[in-house]
């Protein structure tokens, strides 16, 4: 199976996931956890609570789009191992897909992080917090999950019953799913605070499109970019002194730089 086929193929599956998780009203199909005693209690909105509810509801329909295209799905060995899914196709193609997840507001998402651009994403060919080498994989694709928190009271001290679901307000509302390769979605700013993660874009179209900085640079852009990328800290430890770039911009300037300095020689 070629990167084209699996996406396409993903693609198509993704589409049926809206229909899967939401009542006709919109609303998220969870309520909440049930005891042994069939007591009812409520979650909250917290993302890293919620996105993981979504990746256990989806991973057996996944499991089930792996065996119907000829595919073998693996889960990562540990935790916080990348990528989230791993699909491999009868001739050993490996295929990485990982969850993103936020909430939404208008026109735009709270925010996305597209994972590690040290470690594993500069050493290619190690196997480091991975169970395969990132080289070893055809393609790196986002399945990503956009949400609404649901504007309701709290009402987490409240215990319910199995026959008072109906009462239970769903935390979440109005999914949008999309399916793009990591490289079209990703902005050229980290992610959260200092942490070495890939900052994806924000605004919901661009997402469902593909249209990030590098969309139309390309991928060999991408890597390059984001292998070569220092925040301030590791530019100091690596004893480079300040960044050589910090956005697209300085990016293309350094490259110039670099290329007259060649010229030189």
């Amino acid at each position: 199976m070629t990167k084209e086929e699996f996406f396409n193929a993903l693609t198509e599956e993704v589409k049926t996931y809206k229909s899967f998780l939401e009542t006709d009203s919109q609303d998220w199909i969870v309520k909440g956890f049930i005891d042994i005693d069939k007591n009812v209690y409520t979650i909250t909105n917290d993302t890293k609570v919620v996105s993981k509810i979504i990746e256990i509801l989806l991973i057996p329909k996944l499991n089930r789009f792996a065996r119907d295209h000829g595919l073998e799905l693996e889960l990562p060995s540990k935790q916080n191992f990348y990528p989230d899914l791993t699909f491999k196709d009868k001739e050993g193609h490996l295929f990485a897909v990982d969850f993103k997840s936020s909430y939404y507001d208008g026109d735009s998402v709270n925010g996305l992080t597209l994972g590690s651009y040290w470690g594993y994403f500069r050493e290619r060919d190690t196997i480091k917090s991975m169970d395969h080498t990132y080289n070893s994989y055809s393609s790196h694709t986002v399945l990503g999950m956009l949400y609404k928190q649901s504007v309701i009271d709290a009402n987490e001290k409240n215990v319910y019953s199995v026959d008072e679901l109906s009462a239970i307000h769903s935390v979440i509302e109005k999914f949008i799913f999309f399916v793009q390769p990591k490289w079209k979605i990703a902005n050229d700013i980290p992610g959260s605070g200092n942490t070495r993660n890939i900052g994806g874009i924000t605004n919901i179209q661009k997402l469902l499109n593909g249209q990030g900085p590098f969309a139309d640079l390309g991928e060999e852009v991408f890597d390059d970019y984001w292998k070569g990328y220092f925040n301030k800290v590791d530019a100091r430890t690596a004893g480079i002194g300040a960044p050589r770039y910090n956005n697209l911009k300085t990016y293309k300037q350094y490259l110039q730089q670099q290329q007259g300095l060649l010229k030189l020689l």
